[in-house]
């Protein structure tokens, strides 16, 4: 069994996955490098791995049971145990609020919110074997009632982020629920799991307008996948700190 520490990254050949994969190879880990599409999979832990880094490409399509088992399945045989897991992967359909209907609603749903629920679920056995196993949930400030809240704001406003919105508030109730079942339970109180936001970052999400680079955006996902045992469990961070619900 390797002595580095071993992460998955989802959805990591492209933005602030790719940035976060690439920061955590940066700091020594062995970094597996989720992506539904093995060849542009194949290219950026290529990429990655000329720097450098120890990064291996895995498909993993979380929508997917299948490919998620099989995920899971690879890292058991390969390497024992997961001591990072960092929930990137995500999409985002704009479409009013007031044409949303309940079946435009379900990719998002099956994607951001249980598709996070189905990684976690199957790698679970993984991270109960590290000595400081980490789960980061990448959430989004769009999540926050208290910016969504505010009238005037972008946030208030964004209505064809509806659905986006919803699952990512979602993810924030999970990690909360998800950090507390894990303090209950002995053999897996030694996970901590958080929420992080990577701010308004220019990625294909929003056609590129976002106002930080990608680097930016992984910072938070970078330091809560690597804090200390004496680190919080449970809350909502971006790269400055806590965030409000």
């Amino acid at each position: 069994m390797s002595a580095e520490k071993i992460a998955l990254v989802t959805g990591a050949n492209k933005g602030v996955g790719l940035a976060t994969a690439r920061q955590l190879a940066e700091r020594g880990l062995t970094v597996l490098l989720g992506t539904r599409d093995a060849e542009k999979g194949a290219s950026a832990a290529t990429e990655l791995a000329e720097d450098g880094g120890s990064v291996r490409p895995v498909r993993i399509d979380i929508a997917d049971a299948a490919s998620v088992r099989e995920a899971a399945a690879l890292a058991e045989r390969d390497y024992g145990r997961l001591d990072v897991l960092v929930n990137n992967a995500g999409m985002l359909i704009r479409k009013p609020a007031v044409e949303v209907t309940a079946e435009d609603m379900r990719p998002e749903f099956e994607t951001n919110v249980f598709g996070l629920v189905r990684v976690i679920h199957a790698m679970l056995p993984l991270p109960r074997r590290s000595r400081s196993a980490r789960i980061v949930n990448v959430a989004s400030d769009s999540a926050m009632f208290a910016k969504t809240t505010e009238p005037g704001s972008m946030f208030a406003r964004s209505h064809e982020s509806f659905v986006y919105s919803a699952t990512k508030a979602a993810v924030n109730m999970l990690t909360v629920k998800y950090a507390n079942a894990f303090l209950d339970d002995p053999e897996l109180a030694h996970i901590k799991v958080n929420a992080v936001t990577p701010g308004y970052v220019a990625t294909d999400l929003n056609n590129f307008n976002g106002v930080r680079a990608t680097e930016e955006g992984a910072r938070a996902s970078v330091h809560w996948a690597t804090v200390g045992d004496d680190a919080e469990t449970g809350g909502f961070f971006s790269d400055e700190g806590p965030m409000p619900w």
